[in-house]
């Protein structure tokens, strides 16, 4: 192929929720972690798992398997957070959502991600940006702008804020 004439590259984390491999786009990726302490807050969705600790701010963590239906991620010495950037509120929200492991940084042409399908996948619809060929495999691309609503991300920031300003 030549490289003046080649599709611009998409760079995604790859991550396993369940049987699934998934990726999402790098630029809304902050870090990887390995799971750590998580503090509960009541009333609040069961995907929800608590907050942790990320340099003094206490940054959300969902169970993202759980939250589209897949099951619960299941902890394993593989199992990590993966601290998003999402918008919310006129301003970026850090997210952390637990995967069952994650693979890596991989690289596509934009002109390989095709539409979602339209029934079949392991992920609702809504969740998804398109789909891309890895490896030989199929790998659904979420859309990190669709994974929580707007009210979602807003009530956890807001019940959240405050919890490592008391030390």
């Amino acid at each position: 192929m030549d490289p003046h004439t080649a599709s611009p590259a998409l760079h995604m984390l790859a991550f396993r929720l369940g049987d699934e491999t998934v990726a999402m786009d790098i630029l809304c990726v902050r870090e990887v972690l390995d799971p750590g302490d998580i503090t509960r807050i009541p009333q609040m969705p069961d995907y929800f798992l608590g907050v942790i600790n990320l340099r003094g701010y206490a940054v959300p963590v969902i169970d993202l398997r759980h939250k589209l239906g897949m099951g619960r991620v299941a902890h394993t010495p593989a199992t990590r957070i993966v601290i998003l950037d999402l918008p919310g509120a006129g301003e970026l929200q850090l997210m952390g959502v637990f995967a069952d492991s994650v693979r890596g940084v991989v690289e596509v042409a934009t002109d390989q991600l095709l539409p979602p399908p339209s029934m079949g996948a392991a992920v609702p619809q809504p969740y998804l940006r398109g789909i891309v060929r890895i490896d030989n495999r199929f790998v659904l691309v979420l859309d990190h702008e669709r994974l929580l609503t707007m009210d979602e991300i807003t009530g956890m920031a807001l019940s959240t804020p405050s919890l490592l300003d008391r030390r």
